[in-house]
């Protein structure tokens, strides 16, 4: 209506239910009587004007534009009744108009803030590159990012990365050179295999054992649950999926069926299993090599500074078995001490396992299969430097199998979207990282830390000490593992590197640490947030029972590892 009146400005408003002006005289004439031939004859040119008119119609269609709008401006006027001008101004008047869907305003500009600062504002040291200077400054950016979250992860690391290029800070080559880090493929390969796990039921099979097993009491049905997750934790690389996969269906249904559900009844039993579960995930994660994606990557970014480690599943699990072992069997009698569960014994879980477990019966073909070619990986995995086979290549061998096989089929690792995000993000911050490294900013950065350090007269256990404290804060501020271990760790292991400490003990305290806090939180880690999710712990439990494990956790690695790393002489 609207668009008839502004286009058209012979066009005729008139109110509704009034009459429009009569036309010329003609057009009102009444029709005249016609004869039975004359009828025929009206009938045959209608049945013709039809025909030529569809066609006709279909010419027009296909006519430009502007020729319609020559044609229309000697077309009669139309009639348009006030009401409906008033609706359309009406409607024209309450229209949302231009709305923002992208970014998160003030985060984005935030973020961007941090990078301009640094290029803008802070004079580029004398002994850095300007390269690198600017390399930093879209390197701190994208790390406020992956605080603040403008975007999606990927899609900012993907900016980030752009604004690299665009700036000719990198080349392309450069920017996309981690795209074939065989440590970000082993992650992605990580997924896939946690996949299977959990869409066979293996996971859920291990699981539902140990409580058969051990669940008679609340407090052995949560040492059921943490141990049979360390024991699946080094074929089913990823604490997130064993989270979401095995272990939140197992707990809920345990809970549910003791009457336990989120909201007044939770901690019967169902908040105090979620966050035993979550405590001694870390734990679990730390204790080997292959538990945790984060873990690898810690490893490549060690790499990076020289630190190279033999054998490096063995050594990492000689390592890290006594701490994990001890934190596996406090964790739990902490978490039951400072949040009880109403409900001490559970004598029925054991025979609902028994049940659940005769119900699934023998293993299937699928789960006999996840059972082969995992154990082959993990051997692989083991043994593999004895015969020169990477930790990457046995796991591309154990996927091909799997997918040979029909364990999980290629459309499975397709949608696995976690999977494929995580190559993209990752390879943006190892990028990123291995640029500044190589034009020498890591090196003057830990430098001149180190330089402030000695003239403070520390030694370097104290700065070991020190450094691993504020890695620890920090990451109150991450909502990522492995963000912060992209972002910072390759900084910390040179600090304490250069103040004397040794590189070995560096290279795998920061690894192993990078696990100990992923449940201070309910963002601080994927798994983190999984459980949370449940709604069967609130706000205040959740920060204040992770903010005490989290500084017992500190203390199991850094007194009773300590210890045990003097034993087998990492220092």
């Amino acid at each position: 209506t609207m668009f008839a009146v502004a286009t058209n400005p012979h066009a005729t408003v008139v109110a509704r239910g009034g009459r429009a002006p009569a036309a010329r005289a003609s057009k009102a004439a009444p029709p005249r009587a016609t004869s039975p031939s004359s009828k025929a004859a009206t009938s045959s040119r209608a049945s013709l004007a039809s025909t030529f008119g569809r066609k006709a119609s279909a010419r027009r269609a296909q006519r430009p534009a502007d020729a319609l709008r020559v044609r229309a401006s000697s077309a009669p006027a139309p009639v348009v009744f006030a009401g409906d001008v008033a609706a359309a101004s009406s409607d024209a008047a309450t229209s949302p108009g231009f709305v923002w869907k992208g970014a998160k305003i003030v985060p984005a500009l935030l973020s961007v803030a941090v990078g301009l600062v640094v290029k803008f504002v802070i004079p580029c040291p004398a002994g850095v590159l300007p390269q690198a200077w600017t390399l930093l400054a879209i390197f701190l950016s994208t790390i406020a990012g992956l605080v603040l979250t403008p975007l999606p992860v990927g899609a900012w690391a993907f900016c980030g990365l752009s604004m690299c290029v665009v700036t000719k800070t990198l080349t392309f080559q450069q920017a996309f050179s981690a795209m074939t880090n065989d440590v970000i493929w082993l992650i992605v390969l990580a997924f896939f295999f946690a996949k299977g796990f959990v869409q066979t039921g293996l996971g859920d099979r291990v699981a539902t054992w140990f409580v058969k097993m051990l669940g008679k009491s609340t407090l052995g049905l949560s040492y059921g649950l943490s141990i049979s997750e360390a024991l699946l934790a080094p074929a089913m690389p990823s604490t997130t999926a064993r989270a979401g996969g095995v272990y939140l269906p197992i707990i809920k249904s345990l809970a549910k069926n003791a009457g336990s559900e989120p909201g007044p009844t939770a901690n019967k039993l169902g908040g105090f299993l979620i966050q035993t579960q979550l405590q001694c995930s870390g734990h679990s994660s730390a204790m080997c090599m292959t538990a945790a994606a984060q873990n690898l990557l810690s490893l490549k970014l060690a790499a990076s500074l020289g630190i190279v480690i033999a054998s490096p599943w063995l050594t990492w699990f000689k390592a890290a078995c006594v701490p994990a072992i001890v934190g596996l069997a406090v964790t739990p009698l902490l978490v039951f001490k400072m949040f009880p569960p109403e409900i001490q014994d559970t004598p029925e879980a054991p025979k609902e396992a028994a049940e659940k477990l005769k119900k699934l019966g023998p293993l299937s073909q699928d789960e006999t299969m996840v059972v082969v070619t995992m154990g082959l990986t993990v051997i692989l995995w083991i043994f593999g430097d004895k015969i020169g086979m990477s930790s990457v290549t046995a796991a591309m061998l154990g996927m091909s199998l799997q997918l040979v096989s029909g364990v999980i089929t290629w459309q499975d690792c397709l949608n696995e979207k976690g999977a494929w995000d995580t190559l993209l993000w990752f390879a943006v911050l190892i990028g990123m990282s291995a640029q500044l490294n190589a034009m020498g900013f890591i090196t003057y950065l830990s430098n001149s830390v180190a330089g402030a350090l000695a003239a403070t007269s520390l030694g370097w256990g104290q700065v070991f000490v020190l450094l691993h404290a504020c890695y620890f804060g920090i990451h109150y501020l991450f909502a990522s593992q492995t963000a912060q271990v992209a972002a910072l760790s390759t900084a910390f292991m040179a600090m304490m590197i250069a103040s004397g400490a040794p590189p070995l003990l560096a290279g795998l305290t920061m690894a192993f640490h990078t696990n100990l806090f992923g449940a201070i939180t309910h963002y601080a880690s994927g798994q983190g947030a999984v459980y949370f999710g449940a709604g069967y712990v609130d706000l205040p439990t959740t920060f204040k029972l992770g903010g005490v494990l989290g500084v017992v956790n500190l203390l199991i690695w850094g007194v009773i590892g300590g210890a045990w790393w003097k034993v087998i002489g990492l220092y």
